[in-house]
């Protein structure tokens, strides 16, 4: 606070920051509670993902044990074929008060199923529900995989934000409160300064009056006529001036 100069300039100039920190905290206090409503909400998305996940998974795999007793071993063949994947996942960005979060997504590449011969000797049923299941999967993973990382980015936004809502809180509202006292303090002192100054000159001046008045009478001269009541005009006589031709 010793260098800051208490000067009324210095006191608007921090009225204006501790308005415009106020102004901040406000409006990340609002974008805070927009990221706990969205961290709230993923956090909730995980667990139902999660949930039906272990479902999926083993409706999946008891699928998969029923296709392989239906049809054989037929593994060896799926390894055999091209291996073109049907399903690509692609990414996007989602934005969450002033947050780019990322999303996965799945699409289709269009490229034709391959080993479509599988289960022509028996089986066929169970194949095609193994290859419908595992793809039901491959739908949540890609889902949990997307709501596991926004929630990571999420969270870390949401530490910083709050982080940034203490320090202007607890931090800087009240180092400018406390430099906006001070200020105060000091040019009320000063006021207060001035006022006696000017009480003492008004008294010391008040005290030479009444003694010139006291010397006047002794001497029996008059008092002086103030300098406000004189005619000024008196000095001047209208008929020296010259005419004025336009």
């Amino acid at each position: 606070m010793a260098d800051v100069p208490p000067t009324r300039m210095n006191e608007q100039i921090f009225k204006l920051k501790k308005k415009a920190a106020e102004g901040g905290h406000k409006l990340l206090k609002k974008k805070a509670d927009a990221l706990k409503v969205k961290f709230r909400d993923y956090a909730k998305n995980i667990a139902e993902t999660k949930s039906s996940m272990s479902t999926d998974a083993s409706s999946a795999f008891f699928s998969m044990t029923q296709a392989e007793y239906a049809a054989g071993n037929f593994k060896q063949k799926v390894s055999e074929g091209a291996m073109t994947a049907r399903l690509r996942v692609g990414a996007g960005v989602d934005n969450v008060a002033g947050v780019k979060l990322p999303v996965f997504t799945k699409y289709d590449t269009g490229a034709a199923a391959d080993n479509q011969s599988l289960g022509l000797v028996g089986g066929g049923k169970k194949i095609v529900a193994v290859r419908e299941k595992f793809t039901i999967l491959l739908e949540n993973l890609i889902k949990l995989a997307s709501l596991q990382t926004s929630f990571v980015t999420l969270d870390e936004a949401l530490k910083v934000t709050n982080r940034r809502v203490n320090a202007l809180e607890n931090v800087t509202i009240p180092k400018i409160q406390t430099i906006l006292d001070y200020i105060s303090r000091e040019l009320d002192e000063l006021e207060r300064e001035d006022f006696t100054r000017l009480k003492l000159v008004q008294g010391k001046k008040e005290v030479q009056m009444e003694e010139e008045a006291k010397l006047r009478a002794l001497a029996g001269t008059p008092a002086p006529k103030p300098s406000n009541e004189e005619d000024i005009t008196a000095a001047f006589d209208a008929q020296d001036d010259e005419d004025v031709v336009f």
